[in-house]
């Protein structure tokens, strides 16, 4: 989904001496950036996989009844078959099935009730209590989100290490934001305590974690733990591996710390010739672009060493 604000920037070129080994490590979201991450709030939920509703049809008991959105986001109504249900609200699914049974009844009215809610859910890992999926019906923050998962580890080791100041958000496929936890935990910036999205991963790393991230067309987009020995390839096997869908000749690293940015294409690390020489550092994005990018100019947000909010983007060519 490169579906928010486009940035046009111009990435510097490199050679292989660029890329050295440094010490940086992940800076705070700026007020600004973090603002247009959060967005506006979502006012109309909206259906998806899982969720248990009903439609009913006034005076139509034939065409009332319970359904469950499918894995595939469809649901079956009589008369007319599959209908997709998933993202849509429910006034929205209301009118679509009411304009389906158009031609065979008239003034009907229908009207949909979730009465499960299960398409609501992220991913919270790291330090705390009880890592792992937590769904909810409303809204979610940072937070509450924290909260539900057992909270940040106390006693011995786990307070100092839960001097943990930060927290990272990674949304869609190419979207991350570093968060200032303390601030929000001690009441002295609750603006950090941003609005949590579907299908958001809240990732809480020791204080003396190593990470660089994978995004994009990859199968499992998100952190992945930096060792001494990893390689580029190695980080990109720990996601899973480009998808179908990758334009995997031109794969980027991005070093924000240092405003630098390098392309790969995978046929390079097979050819003894060309084989890159990438030392990975904290902080490092991977990021795999979508085929869908060969007719169109790729842009990256060239950030200050002060952000750490990655923008992709798409535009045409110049």
């Amino acid at each position: 989904m490169l579906r928010l604000i486009l940035i046009f920037a111009l990435l510097l070129p490199l050679t292989a001496g660029d890329f050295q080994v440094s010490r940086s490590t992940a800076q705070l979201t700026s007020a600004q950036l973090l603002h247009a991450f959060e967005g506006d709030p979502e006012t109309d939920y909206r259906l998806g996989e899982g969720d248990e509703i009903s439609i009913d049809v006034w005076g139509r008991d034939d065409l009332t009844g319970h359904h469950i959105v499918g894995p595939d986001g469809q649901i079956t109504l009589p008369l007319i078959g599959s209908q997709r249900a998933a993202g849509l609200t429910r006034a929205e699914l209301a009118q679509l099935a009411n304009d389906r049974w158009k031609p065979f009844y008239e003034s009907l009215a229908v009207t949909v009730k979730v009465w499960k809610y299960e398409s609501n859910k992220i991913l919270v890992l790291g330090r705390v209590a009880h890592p792992g999926v937590l769904a909810y019906e409303g809204g979610i923050t940072v937070l509450e989100a924290v909260a539900r998962a057992g909270g940040l580890p106390v006693g011995g080791m786990g307070v100092d290490k839960a001097a943990l100041t930060r927290c990272v958000v990674f949304r869609d496929k190419d979207k991350i934001a570093w968060i200032d936890l303390r601030s929000i935990v001690n009441g002295s910036n609750m603006a950090n305590n941003i609005r949590l999205r579907r299908n958001d991963t809240l990732y809480i790393p020791d204080a003396d974690d190593q990470v660089v991230y994978v995004l994009g067309e990859v199968a499992r987009p998100g952190t992945v733990r930096l060792t001494p020995e990893m390689t580029f390839l190695d980080a990109l096997a720990q996601t899973g591996g480009p998808t179908p869908e990758a334009r995997s000749g031109r794969i980027h690293l991005v070093r924000q710390s240092d405003g630098i940015e390098r392309e790969f294409a995978m046929k390079d690390f097979a050819d003894p010739t060309k084989k890159p020489n990438v030392d990975l550092q904290n902080g490092d994005i991977i990021y795999v672009p979508g085929s869908f990018l060969s007719k169109v100019g790729y842009l990256l947000q060239k950030l200050s060493p002060a952000i750490s909010y990655a923008l992709f983007g798409k535009a045409m060519v110049n």
